[in-house]
């Protein structure tokens, strides 16, 4: 008995759907969900069938929808209790979350998924797949050790249920490792990657193994052999066969045409394979930005130009450090994360019962904004006190809905919790307001906390959140403490100077 088998309706239809996404057909999947979801009023049903539609809509990057389906999914996962169904959506939330380049929320959402799979009891083929989904999250995220010991993880679970391990032979975990590898400056590293999967490819073939082997996977080791054709090492299989493969996800139209501008620097066409680099954009997620980089770089190494080359070395090692930054950037947010859960815990200890919270945001609230500024200024200090107000919020309500202006709440609330400095304070004042707190601080400081956020905030992907509305920051300054200022005073101040941050 699979865990499908305890709901009410649909069983056949879900297994479908499952079916088909599993062989990279997403799209046929998708349209069987939404029969489901019109049908169903079962809430374990519903809570499926919702989780499955996010994981397709995420295969065919279609990237403007997934705010709307992860909200549906894990409101329905919250009233199941399900750890099963907790841990797939959280799974299917990192992935979502890199794909917008949110790393922070990624990787919060990946710690929720582990913890909530291993509290799976019974583990069938649905919770392999699941293990399966976080070990592709791991990966694409550049957590390259944890996704090998998560796909081991189901590779055991699906044993265990009766499922052949070539099934979670998953070589797109090895894969980026390799490439990430190269992109860091060590191609021999990459390469021994590379021969593993080639090596590994020609053991399931020669055994006959290769028939279990999932489609979306044929790109996927097609593209290994590829590359490592393109690094100088030929390889005796059909490379140009299994890029043909991989369904209608958006990795495998991008494997396949980068795994043909590999085929064209091996055939000694540098000049094909740039026009090729040049002619299709493809996703930065996929294997990293730095990937078409540094392909572009063996183009120019293999045409003898090796000035060019060397600049777009050092371009595709820029873009790979960078990932590097933004998870140095994410580990500095969540123990900065951790600092004000505790200050809020203290607080709760200290005045008792009352809420002090913003529940949405996470932020301190008005009231604790009050209680804050009050013990400040009763110690004689002061503060720079700025009022930051969104700028195209009542468009996000109206052509988006009241779940995507949460989601831009959220997202504002974590970039101003970035820039701010150590011992700042930041609070949801009321609607689309918060007020942030420089205490010691003067207009020389405001001014360039000030530029941060304008910086933090245009740097965010809203295209993505709100396709077709901008979002901006319009704030004001102004102190509390000088000459007897009062918070009331000192908020008017900075209301009447707000101008676009």
């Amino acid at each position: 008995m699979t865990w499908l088998d305890q709901l009410p309706d649909s069983i056949d239809e879900l297994r479908s759907a499952g079916k088909l996404q599993q062989v990279g057909r997403s799209a046929e999947a998708l349209s069987i969900l939404d029969k489901v979801l019109a049908t169903t009023a079962d809430p374990m049903t519903r809570a499926y069938a919702l989780v499955q539609r996010f994981g397709a809509l995420i295969n065919l990057g279609r990237a403007a929808e997934f705010a709307t389906a992860m909200t549906l999914a894990a409101n329905a996962v919250r009233e199941t209790s399900d750890p099963y169904l907790r841990g797939q959506m959280h799974a299917f939330a990192a992935l979502g979350a890199h794909l917008q380049s949110a790393l922070d929320r990624g990787v919060t959402h990946l710690v929720q998924a582990s913890r909530a799979l291993a509290a799976v009891q019974t583990g069938d083929s649905e919770t392999a797949w699941g293990w399966h989904d976080l070990a592709m999250a791991y990966s694409y995220l550049g957590f390259h050790g944890h996704a090998l010991t998560a796909i081991e993880q189901a590779r055991q679970v699906g044993a265990a249920a009766g499922m052949a391990s070539e099934v979670f032979a998953a070589p797109g975990i090895r894969l980026r490792n390799a490439v990430s590898l190269d992109h860091q400056g060590d191609t021999d590293g990459c390469l021994r990657v590379l021969r593993d999967i080639d090596a590994e490819l020609a053991r399931y073939v020669a055994t006959g193994a290769d028939v279990r082997l999932r489609p979306s996977t044929r790109p996927v080791y097609g593209y290994a052999l590829a590359r490592r054709a393109a690094l100088g090492e030929s390889t005796e299989t059909d490379v140009a066969a299994l890029l043909t493969g991989g369904g209608d996800s958006v990795r495998s139209r991008d494997l396949r045409h980068l795994g043909t501008v590999c085929l064209d620097i091996a055939a000694d066409k540098p000049g094909e394979a740039l026009r090729k680099l040049d002619s299709v954009p493809v996703s930065q997620e996929i294997l990293g930005a730095a990937e078409p980089a540094r392909l572009r770089s063996i183009c120019h190494a293999s045409a003898g130009d090796h000035e060019a080359a060397h600049a777009a070395d050092r371009h595709a090692f820029r873009l790979a450090a960078q990932r590097i930054d933004r998870l140095r950037d994410g580990y500095l947010d969540g123990v900065a994360a951790r600092l004000d859960a505790e200050e809020t815990n203290r607080d709760l200890g200290r005045y008792g019962d009352e809420t002090l919270t913003d529940p949405l945001t996470g932020l301190p609230n008005r009231r604790q904004l009050e209680r804050y500024v009050a013990t400040m200024l009763a110690r004689g200090e002061r503060a720079a006190v700025g009022v930051c107000d969104l700028i195209g919020f009542t468009a996000v309500n109206a052509r988006h809905g009241r779940h995507c202006g949460d989601l831009v709440l959220q997202r504002i609330a974590g970039v101003l919790n970035r820039v701010m400095r150590r011992g700042d304070f930041v609070a949801r004042f009321a609607g689309d307001e918060f007020v942030v707190v420089l205490p010691g601080a003067g207009p020389t400081q405001a001014a360039e906390v000030s530029r941060r956020i304008s910086a933090a905030a245009a740097g965010e992907n809203w295209q993505i959140l709100v396709p077709g509305t901008p979002i901006g920051l319009a704030a004001g300054w102004s102190e509390v403490g000088t000459n007897g200022r009062t918070l009331s005073a000192a908020l008017a101040a900075a209301a009447s100077h707000r101008t676009p941050a």
